[in-house]
């Protein structure tokens, strides 16, 4: 009966550490070193280390460039969604800099709210005529790449539901107008792996969007490349396109998708 009670007990000090880990990393949303999880578990290094290399390995915490550990995606997703926009923008930051940095454009990284596209993050490109949108801000799917392509990746099922909720208002002359024609839209989006704007939002602007997948393979955000038509043009827009499409292969990666 000792021995049971032992063996049933050890799993909860475990637990309990991997709790106090847990707990530490949710008060610090910007994310500790190692030496920091130590220090505010009581845990000695070698054994904060073996728990969190674990969870890290199964997608719940995730190490930032500079080594730091933060609430991975999969932990994040059973939270608050607030709490997996966070874990998203953490991610994919440092990704998106770099493809700022690239392109010289202004770049977004957006999500589905409802049957709206919610922008979580946006670059600004250095030029002084650029294309921006703010954080925070909702735009309907069907005049924006980064709509195009949430609503193209997603399961058929919930893809219809949302369609049935559009009411296709056009901001543009060339904003697509109807379902028959968006449908047209998301097939071509699929098979490109990518979406345009092409002055469907704002006349003289296009933009390039990809999809982000998780480990599951389910479309969680976008990211897209926006500019003016005239730096975006025919010649380059291919380039813009597939500068697009490696930066989100790359955060999702992170998120533990399979390329």
């Amino acid at each position: 009966m000792i021995r049971a009670r032992e063996s049933k007990s050890a799993p909860v000090g475990v637990v309990g550490k991997v709790l106090r880990i847990l707990e530490a990393l949710d008060a610090a949303p910007t994310g500790l070193q190692l030496r920091e999880i130590s220090q505010q578990t009581s845990l000695n290094k070698s054994t904060a280390y073996r728990f969190v290399a674990h969870l890290e390995n199964e997608g719940y915490l995730f190490r930032d460039d500079t080594g730091a550990y933060i609430v991975g995606p999969k932990l994040a997703r059973l939270g608050a969604g607030i709490a997996y926009h966070a874990t998203l923008r953490k991610i994919s930051r440092p990704v998106l800099t770099l493809l700022s940095k690239e392109t010289m454009e202004t770049v977004n990284l957006a999500v589905l709210d409802g049957h709206d596209v919610l922008y979580l993050e946006v670059l600004e490109s250095s030029h002084s005529f650029r294309m921006a949108s703010q954080p925070g801000m909702h735009r309907p799917p069907n005049c924006t790449a980064l709509g195009k392509v949430l609503l193209a990746f997603l399961p058929s099922e919930q893809r219809e539901e949302i369609l049935t909720m559009l009411t296709f208002e056009r901001a543009t002359r060339r904003t697509i107008p109807n379902l028959a024609r968006f449908r047209r839209e998301l097939v071509r989006v699929v098979q490109q792996g990518c979406a345009m704007d092409d002055q469907e939002t704002d006349m003289g602007a296009r933009c390039v969007a990809a999809p982000v997948l998780d480990e599951s393979g389910k479309v969680v955000a976008a990211i897209s490349v926006s500019g003016p038509s005239t730096r975006m043009n025919r010649d380059r827009i291919q380039a813009f396109a597939g500068a697009t499409r490696r930066a989100a292969r790359t955060i999702s990666a992170r998120l533990g998708h399979a390329n």
